[in-house]
């Protein structure tokens, strides 16, 4: 197998992030990269640097609006700087527009006013995506690694990883939520539809992939499927149910396996069964698995109950599917147990293709 990383993408150190009214210190650590890369070198995978891409490979999936306002977001911010007026050390919104969700409307429009207040508002869902100096750097490169392992994918008909860090499965068309700004896993899959005329996203990380479901609700080319622990208590709360669908086109291309709080290997492995089945009926050809650790039973922000080997299993299971698969990381906060957790999922798959 062959990675996919940046050392840029270290660059993101967010400051603060907001948990039940406090401000609290940030998980999404560049320790967490570190630790993956420590897995990965361990069995001998060799990372490589992804190409620069710029911002083409994102264009199909986010608005032009909502890359212009990441890119620029922070200077802007510091531009803000007067007698009497400090804006803090990092873009957070202190504001939030009415938005109804409306499933048949395509997305919404720029936001209406210049303001870069205004706009932190529009296009930041939450205050848990703090805009530091290097977040567009770190979050462009992010994606870029996983477009990089959909090319060798594509080339190869194999496997790639691609340690994405920032994570991405959040960050809708026109939003970043829940430590994501540009969505990795929808760039690899936008990149696989270049060369496969249907591509499945199976997301296994402890929360809703609502971004991923969002860019792709009304689409029949590409079917998202998420295991995560049941939103009703948990992020992001209003997305991620089971009668969720897709619409128009998308109809049926969308499904949702929630997992009552405390489930640990057994349930979570069932869900996943039936989430293969799900895609056996798709016949998609080529995958793209969303794949978070923060399902692990020590991670603290999970609410589910996984131990190491249930990743062994995942992996066989996915590896079983012999689909050319990109690899996107995604969530999983306790550095010590994610690269062990990375390892059992590779021994899974080499033991599934062995």
């Amino acid at each position: 197998m062959k990675a996919f990383f940046s050392e840029e993408q270290l660059l993101h150190t967010p400051q603060q992030f907001m948990r039940l009214g406090r401000i609290s210190a940030p998980t999404d650590l560049p320790s967490r990269a570190e630790s993956l890369q420590g897995a990965l070198a361990a069995r001998g995978i060799r990372v490589q640097a992804p190409s620069d891409y710029g911002r083409k490979p994102l264009e199909s999936i986010h608005s032009a609006d909502y890359l212009n306002f990441l890119e620029t977001a922070y200077t802007r911010w510091q531009s803000l700087k007067a007698p009497g007026v400090n804006p803090g050390p990092e873009v957070l919104p202190n504001l939030s527009p009415y938005y109804n969700g409306r499933v048949e409307q395509a997305g919404r429009g720029p936001c209406p006013s210049p303001s870069i207040v205004a706009q932190a508002g529009y296009y930041l869902s939450d205050l848990s995506c703090p805009i530091g100096p290097q977040t567009w750097r770190s979050a462009l490169r992010s994606t870029h690694s996983a477009v990089a392992a959909a090319d060798h994918v594509a080339s190869t008909s194999g496997m790639a990883y691609a340690l994405c860090r920032p994570s991405g499965h959040h960050a809708h068309r026109d939003r970043a939520g829940g430590f994501c700004y540009l969505n990795s896993s929808a760039a690899a899959a936008s990149r696989l539809l270049q060369t496969w005329s249907k591509v499945a996203v199976l997301d296994v990380d402890a929360h809703h992939g609502d971004g991923t479901q969002n860019i792709f609700y009304q689409r029949a080319d590409v079917m998202t499927v998420s295991l995560h622990a049941d939103p009703g208590a948990y992020y992001p709360f209003y997305t991620g149910y089971a009668e969720e669908r897709g619409y128009g086109a998308g109809e049926g291309c969308n499904l949702n396996l929630p997992l009552a709080h405390g489930s640990g290997n057994d349930p979570f492995l069932a869900a996943l069964d039936t989430a293969l089945t799900a895609l056996s009926g798709y016949a998609p050809e080529a995958l793209v698995l969303a794949l978070g650790f923060d399902t692990y039973k020590d991670d603290p922000i999970s609410v589910l109950k996984l131990d190491i080997d249930a990743y062994r299993d995942i992996g066989a299971r996915v590896a079983s599917l012999r689909l050319p698969t990109v690899v996107v990381q995604e969530g999983g906060y306790m550095v010590q147990a994610i690269g062990p957790a990375l390892d059992a999922f590779l021994q899974g798959i080499g033991h599934a293709s062995a």
